[in-house]
């Protein structure tokens, strides 16, 4: 991903549909505006239509060309997501089934799982663990993946030395403290996502405080178990650790720390960290101190694309958020 523009243009002409939830957001109603003036995709805002409607006619926003669908008058789709809610492998409830799809959230949601829509994009007004219930709830996990997780695209500027380079972290903003199977799924969902998103081969690094084996403590113990895992996994994939970050970024470095630093220390490019408190805290200080570009979380590890967004998302964000989940989608 050398520009968003490049991402972009993967996704122009393609006729994505999007379906934007909490559309009495004005920043959603301006986002929508965008995908579609950009043919970046085909938006649906789902909620109260009139408030919609008056939301945009407020900040003077033209809807020609804008899905608007209010699930609480909906008739011709309800019967069909009701019966879907009462199939598959977690089935609900008629009861329950009819009450959910009242709500915006989760009837975007069941747009996704029922192909009437190709992705979701949510979370300007609601938690990050009610776009992942919706999901868990209506569109399942992908096969062999039992973890949701997220990821972040990483973009750090060029100096007069070296060139931007694209980066991608997970899981910065869902699971607290992974488990080694957990950080399996993690590293094999974010793999997939990596090799559509980045223009080199993804090489994957496990991060911890140590470096193969410089530390002992069963914080490293489960990296490391992680690692053999993902290998298992994935066996035709460059992975490796646990690494110290250095290690992991850096040439130099690696040569130092390492007697054989094989194909993925010194030049990784997918970081999986080994809990919530480092990939919250390393994606930040990266984005602030580094001046990268962060474009996430972007969610993972579902049968159909959904993302999240921070409730302080600005427009722009929201954009982001949309093309890189749709450059996702083969």
């Amino acid at each position: 991903m050398s520009d968003l523009f490049d991402l972009i243009e993967l996704t122009q002409g393609k006729q994505h549909i999007v379906v934007l939830a909490e559309a009495a957001d004005e920043r959603m109603i301006h986002a929508a505006r965008f995908l579609a003036e950009q043919e970046i995709a085909s938006p649906i805002l789902t909620g109260d239509e009139e408030k919609i409607r008056s939301i945009a006619n407020s900040v003077n926003v033209s809807l020609d060309g804008i899905g608007i669908v209010d699930p609480a008058s909906d008739t011709r789709n309800m019967d069909r997501f009701i019966t879907l809610c009462t199939e598959g492998r977690r089935p609900l409830k008629p009861a329950v089934a009819q009450r959910l799809m009242q709500k915006p959230l989760m009837y975007s949601a069941m747009m996704v799982r029922s192909g009437d829509a190709h992705a979701m994009i949510a979370g300007s007004s609601v938690t990050t663990s009610s776009v992942i219930q919706a999901g868990l709830m209506i569109i399942g996990t992908a096969e062999n993946v039992r973890t949701a997780s997220s990821y972040f695209l990483m973009t750090l500027p060029g100096t007069d030395s070296a060139e931007s380079r694209d980066l991608i972290f997970a899981d910065c903003a869902v699971n607290i403290n992974p488990t080694a199977e957990q950080l399996t799924d993690i590293a094999c969902s974010t793999a997939l996502n990596a090799k559509l998103l980045l223009n080199d081969d993804p090489r994957i690094a496990f991060l911890s405080f140590s470096s193969k084996g410089s530390a002992q403590h069963e914080m490293v113990s489960k990296v490391a178990l992680a690692v053999d895992l993902t290998k298992e996994r994935i066996p035709d994939m460059p992975v490796d650790g646990e690494f110290q970050f250095d290690a992991a970024f850096d040439k130099r470095t690696a040569s130092l720390k390492l007697e054989d630093p094989g194909p993925v220390a010194g030049r990784a490019n997918v970081f999986i960290f080994p809990d919530l408190n480092a990939g919250n805290i390393g994606y930040k200080l990266t984005q602030y101190l580094a001046g990268a570009r962060a474009i996430g979380p972007i969610l993972q590890g579902f049968a159909r694309p959904i993302s999240d967004l921070s409730r302080g998302a600005t427009v722009d964000d929201i954009v982001k958020a949309t093309v890189v989940l749709l450059a996702t989608i083969k």
